[in-house]
C-alpha cells in the first residue's frame, strides 16, 4: 500500500474516532441532564428508580454529572 494512501486512511481513522468519542459524550451527557430530570419529576425514590429502569437510565450518571438544566417555563 503506498505511504500517502496509508496516510490518508490513518487520518480518515482518526476523524471517525474523534467523531464517535463526542458522540459518546453528547449521548451520556443527554442521559444525564434525562435522569436528573426523571428524578425531579418523580413522586418518590421508588418511582424514580423504576422510571429510570424502564427507560435505561442510570442514576449515578445523572448524580456525577456537571449539567445545568434550565427551569420550565
Amino acid at each position: 500500500m503506498p505511504p500517502a494512501r496509508h496516510i490518508t486512511l490513518i487520518h480518515e481513522q482518526s476523524d471517525f474516532a474523534e467523531a464517535r468519542a463526542a458522540e459518546k459524550a453528547e449521548t451520556l451527557r443527554q442521559n444525564a441532564i434525562a435522569a436528573r430530570t426523571v428524578a425531579s419529576h418523580s413522586e418518590n425514590a421508588d418511582d424514580c428508580v423504576s422510571l429510570l429502569a424502564m427507560l435505561g437510565l442510570d442514576a449515578l450518571a445523572g448524580k456525577l454529572a456537571r449539567v445545568t438544566v434550565s427551569p420550565e417555563l
